[in-house]
């Protein structure tokens, strides 16, 4: 038997896949989360052959969870999301994900998923796969890239400033470059477009 851990924050989602999963012959549904921490938590726990992750959790997201997972325990880890941007996957695949699936595909297709990831292949569904390779590449330098993960919290100036031993003067230049280069108003909205991306 492959034991599988489900997280997914929508409930309806979450037990209709569990349901639907419980049904293969192969498959046991070991426990089903509603975020992240909890996935990471009740995985190191259960030690479940499998994570199905959602890729949009509160708190950490499916892709965060599928690295403190592998951190700890050799679970393979699955990232199930509804909107499956390329740069999203580069930053799957660099954080040890096994799989990267759409939430459009059938239960059935996702069973199968499962089986491939346990057996010790990779899987990632070939439109996203397509997607990336077309997908564009930062125009931002390093330390700009630095900037933005310093601050992705809200951080201010400041802080982010002292994080990266820069003074305020230097922070905001790196700001106001990354803003001009993607046509941006605001850090928050920048931090947003390069996580989306795949760049931090």
């Amino acid at each position: 038997m492959i034991r599988v851990l489900i997280a997914d924050d929508e409930d309806m989602i979450r037990t209709a896949l569990a349901t639907l999963l419980a049904l293969e012959e192969d498959l046991e549904v070991v426990a089903e989360c509603a975020d992240g921490e909890t996935a990471v938590s009740r995985a190191l726990e259960l030690r479940p052959d499998v994570c199905l992750l959602d890729l949009e959790m509160p708190g950490i997201d499916g892709v965060e969870a599928a690295a403190r997972i592998r951190q700890r325990i050799p679970a393979r880890c699955v990232v199930v999301t509804r909107h499956a941007r390329p740069g999203v996957l580069r930053r799957a695949l660099s954080a040890g994900v096994d799989g990267f699936v759409p939430k459009s595909r059938p239960a059935g297709d996702v069973a199968a998923v499962i089986r491939e990831v346990a057996a010790g292949r990779r899987y990632v569904d070939p439109e996203i796969a397509a997607d990336a390779l077309s997908d564009e590449r930062s125009p931002l330098t390093d330390r700009e890239l630095d900037v933005l993960r310093a601050g992705a919290r809200g951080e201010t100036i400041a802080d982010i400033a002292a994080s990266l031993h820069l003074s305020s003067g230097t922070v905001r230049n790196h700001v106001s470059s990354i803003l001009g280069k993607l046509g941006l108003a605001t850090r928050q909205q920048a931090a947003i477009a390069a996580r989306e991306r795949g760049w931090i």
